[in-house]
Order: structure tokens, then C-alpha cells, then sequence
């Protein structure tokens, strides 16, 4: 007789284990940006230094794709987006910031922000 053993599946879409899709691709965007500034530095005889920018590139990108933004109320910012991806928090205010009708719609518990 055999038995179905329920397991945990999450992860396993994972590439090289810490690189999830969503990591992989922010940190390929980020390494490409580096590749510019590489090919830059590359003509001024500076390799090493467009290498070292291309790391800190591909490692912003990495964070961007993997972390989430701190619960901390020192800052208005992180204290309305604690807990959200930072990739998504980006793509929102790229939505925002690129939108034609510019809107703004903002609920409280005690009513609209005029009603205080």
C-alpha cells in the first residue's frame, strides 16, 4: 500500500538556489546597466573599476528582486509599504508617476483626510 507524502514544494522553481525568476532577471537588468558603465571605463583603461560598478549594479538589482521594504515608522515611505517587495512598490510609483489623469484616491478610518 502506498501513501501520498504531502511536501513542500515552495522553492523548487529556483535557480542556483538563492536566484528566484524574479531575482534573476532584476539582477541581469542590473548587471547590464554595470556593463555599460564597464565598457565606459573599459576605453579609459579602468577594467577594474567598471568591473567593481558592474558587481554593485547586478547586487542593487539582486536586492531589488529578492528584499522587501523594512517595518520601520522612522520614515513615512516604510511605514505605508512595510512588508511589500521593493520591486513592487517601484513599479507602483512608476505607474503613478507616468500617468496621465494623475488621481489620487485616499481612504482613512474616520472618513476623507477633509473631514477631520
Amino acid at each position: 500500500m502506498a501513501y501520498q507524502i504531502p511536501r513542500n514544494v515552495r522553492g523548487e522553481g529556483r535557480i542556483l538556489f538563492i536566484f528566484s525568476t524574479k531575482a534573476l532577471i532584476t539582477t541581469g537588468i542590473g548587471g547590464a546597466i554595470g556593463l555599460i558603465f564597464w565598457w565606459i571605463f573599459g576605453m579609459l583603461d579602468m577594467k577594474t573599476v567598471g568591473i567593481i560598478i558592474t558587481i554593485i549594479f547586478a547586487a542593487i538589482g539582486f536586492g531589488v528582486g529578492t528584499l522587501k521594504v523594512p517595518n520601520t515608522v522612522a520614515f513615512e515611505v516604510t511605514r505605508k509599504t512595510s512588508g511589500e517587495n521593493i520591486d513592487d512598490v517601484i513599479m507602483r510609483w512608476l505607474k503613478f508617476k507616468f500617468n496621465s489623469k494623475k488621481k489620487i484616491y485616499v481612504y482613512t478610518e474616520g472618513g476623507t483626510k477633509d473631514d477631520r
